[in-house]
């Protein structure tokens, strides 16, 4: 017993403390790499999610402030369905910030609902699916082109690749909701930038990058306008 107790030093309490801290830490480390492999990085995802919380509310108060009045005041001015629709794109195009919510993307066929934001940059789509500053806001003629993270901040492009032709996309914007419908896909380099090229149909593009885990590729995938809904217009109090 006292032999066991002399060789117990308190180097050897260091050593064994050391290797306890540096196998838990491994652990952790190997269920973070399983987790980021079968469902996205979790820490990340959590920050998403908390993102996402916020900018549920922030869509929900833009939804009940409705129009501006110099909206309303344009809108007065216009005729048809779709030609308000357009006018009410441009200018919330015009006036959302940065990061700001604009509207929600559900894709039923793969189970994704999120709130979508103006910009593309880094801090932008740690919050969700954001809309390129090059492109339209939907609803008004062209193309509005999405990007979204597949593995990281709550990976909401995860599985886009699982899109078939066919397959609805809806977006809910203030102003109306707009149905897509899947036309194809394809794997472009980064530098393909023609994906957000303006055309004469209007369409959505999603992009994100591909395969998963890397960033040497993007996959694009392209849905048909076939649907828009207006919604009922009220004035804000401004």
């Amino acid at each position: 017993m006292s032999a066991k107790l002399e060789g117990d030093t308190p180097r050897r309490r260091r050593l064994r403390q050391l290797s306890t801290v540096l196998i838990v830490a491994g652990a952790l480390v190997l269920v973070d790499a399983v987790l980021t492999v079968v469902w996205q990085e979790p820490l990340t995802a959590f920050t998403s999610w908390r993102a996402q919380s916020g900018l549920s509310s922030d869509l929900s108060d833009l939804r009940r402030s409705g129009p501006t009045r110099a909206e309303l005041d344009g809108l007065a001015r216009l005729e048809g369905p779709s030609t308000r629709t357009a006018y009410l794109a441009r200018s919330l195009r015009q006036r959302s910030d940065a990061g700001s919510a604009v509207g929600r993307i559900r894709m039923p066929t793969i189970g994704v609902e999120r709130v979508i934001v103006a910009g593309t940059r880094s801090g932008d789509l740690r919050k969700g699916p954001g809309i390129y500053d090059e492109t339209v806001f939907p609803g008004a003629a062209g193309t509005t082109a999405i990007a979204g993270h597949r593995t990281t901040f709550g990976a909401p492009f995860r599985d886009i690749d699982d899109l078939d032709p066919g397959d609805e996309i809806v977006v809910e914007m203030p102003y109306a909701t707009i149905t897509y419908r899947v036309r194809t896909s394809r794997i472009v380099p980064p530098t393909d930038v023609s994906v957000l090229r303006q055309t004469s149909r209007d369409q959505l593009v999603l992009s994100a990058c591909h395969p998963l885990f890397s960033a040497e590729e993007r996959i694009v995938v392209f849905a048909d306008l076939v649907a828009s809904e207006p919604l009922d217009v009220r004035p804000t109090d401004s």
